[in-house]
């Protein structure tokens, strides 16, 4: 590591005390400097024995929790002096855990699974434990609710406790406000719904909108930006007082500005459920965004202020649409209404690498420059720009191997015995099979991705499948029906 990174890293360490030594400015041309460079050390945790599909950071960011398809959930302590292994793991939930939420006090972690549970645990308590092999169960008066909606993701606003926002699977992100959504009939309206964002996109080249699955949704700290993880499309940047998006984040580039080269394989959400995230190393405006991707890696991009990308935003009319460039892609509310072009963000930051296969979640550190990645592979992978951090004092961080697994060919007779296996269709498959690595949970993904089929299926040990490959077209397989097609331009612009 060089001279300049190890003074910017003990820089950073000093300016997370409030003091006059430490000014904002100052720190932000130090975590620039940081991500600009990219994040190319990283360290593995281990502990699950399955995929890992959520990950969740309390607010100072001393804890990690990790949950997937053990499904247990694992608590890592980043005041450690090593992160060899978890310091508590919880169980309580029978199939696979896709959320995770600390509570604002941090006394409690929150989770749920696809059992349609949500599940409630004391970290306090478990905290008093002084054997980190200890399993915790949810606490005595755990939250256990059950419903029938098909929510795919729900985060509360950072500053208005009453303010939440929500996704699903038919393309929806609604702002909700509790006072409207919860409580006596008499006080409930509209589903608590306070404004609709605009997630239905068009094309001059098509005449219907189409409405792409929106897997995950989250807030930046400040809460005034939102970003939609959206199926067979890209990240989706939202001003939260705006309805319509600002920007979308693409893959056009590569980090250093040159145009990623032909047959390679780049940012794609169609596999799995992933989770975005803002993060910014501490700054309070987290002008950075995070997310996985199926071609094996994470990337992270910088969003340009809110106003700037409103100002630069295109708004045309439907009768001026059919001459616009045919591959331009608007969002619109109806089919008669004005198409919005936002901002394409078309150069990542940087490219994370280090996994064998799909990463469905990117996790930033609230208050260093690091991120968290983890997904097909049971090992969760933190990245930082530097060997040591400030929560790892050691040089425990290697160098991330940059170059990338290629993924085999459908046909491959290897692939396709290790896939079979995972699915239990071979004879003689035990619950030990895999204990050493994932090659069958790998080797299942890359026949999905490598033949882009369609399958929903869930198997003992291995990831549930729940989209189909990047490469379909979401104009085809997500198109609107015309009875969906209603202009609710007074949901779309309510005030909060």
């Amino acid at each position: 590591m060089s001279v300049n990174r190890r003074l910017i890293v003990q820089e950073l360490r000093l300016s997370t005390v409030p003091s006059a030594f430490a000014p904002t400015r100052a720190r932000n041309a130090l975590v620039e400097t940081l991500f600009d460079d990219g994040l190319p050390y990283s360290r593995k945790l281990c502990g699950h024995t399955a995929c890992v599909n959520a990950l969740a950071f309390s607010q100072s960011g001393r804890w990690l929790a990790s949950g997937g398809d053990d499904p247990h959930i694992l608590l890592w302590d980043f005041h450690q002096d090593d992160l060899s292994e978890p310091s508590r793991r919880f169980a309580g939930h029978r199939t696979n855990v896709f959320a995770l939420a600390f509570s604002a006090t941090t006394k409690y972690i929150y989770s749920g699974a696809t059992d349609n549970t949500i599940h409630r645990y004391d970290l306090e308590y478990a905290c008093t434990s002084t054997d980190s092999r200890t399993v915790t169960g949810p606490d005595t008066i755990h939250l256990l609710h059950k419903h029938d909606a098909e929510f795919t993701s729900v985060q509360f606003h950072p500053e208005m406790f009453h303010i939440f926002v929500t996704s699903d699977n038919r393309g929806e992100v609604c702002l909700r406000d509790t006072r409207m959504a919860f409580g006596p009939n008499s006080r409930r309206r509209n589903k608590g719904i306070v404004r609709k964002y605009v997630t239905t996109i068009t094309k001059p080249s098509i005449r219907h909108l189409s409405n792409p699955e929106v897997s995950s949704v989250t807030f930046d700290r400040t809460g005034t930006k939102l970003a939609a993880t959206m199926v067979h499309h890209s990240p989706t940047i939202y001003a939260v007082s705006d309805p319509y998006p600002v920007a979308v984040c693409t893959a056009a580039t590569l980090p250093d500005g040159s145009p990623t080269p032909p047959g390679e394989r780049t940012y794609a959400n169609a596999c799995t459920i992933k989770h975005g995230s803002f993060g910014g190393g501490g700054l309070l405006d987290e002008p950075y965004y995070c997310a996985g991707s199926d071609d094996f890696r994470a990337y992270m991009w910088k969003i340009p202020p809110s106003a700037v990308l409103t100002q630069r935003r295109r708004e045309i009319s439907a009768e001026d649409w059919p001459r616009v460039e045919l591959d331009t892609i608007g969002f619109a509310a109806s089919s008669t209404g004005l198409r919005y072009v936002p901002i394409t963000i078309s150069r990542p930051v940087t490219r994370l690498t280090g996994h064998r296969s799909i990463v469905n979640t990117a996790l930033m550190h609230p208050m260093f420059p690091a991120v968290c990645t983890a997904g097909i592979e049971r090992s969760v992978i933190l990245h930082s720009p530097t060997p040591a951090t400030p929560f790892l004092a050691s040089d425990s961080l290697t160098l991330t191997p940059s170059a990338m697994r290629p993924l085999p060919s459908s046909e491959s007779s290897e692939s396709k015995r290790l896939a079979m296996r995972a699915l239990g269709i071979l004879p003689g498959v035990s619950d030990e099979d895999e204990s050493e690595d994932d090659s069958m949970s790998i080797a299942l993904f890359d026949q999905y991705v490598a033949q882009k089929s369609s399958i929903d299926l869930e198997v003992k040990g291995v990831c549930r499948i729940l989209r189909q490959e990047s490469g379909l077209d979401v104009f085809q397989v997500r198109r609107l029906g015309h009875e969906e097609d209603t202009d609710d331009t007074a949901v779309y612009m309510d005030e909060t």
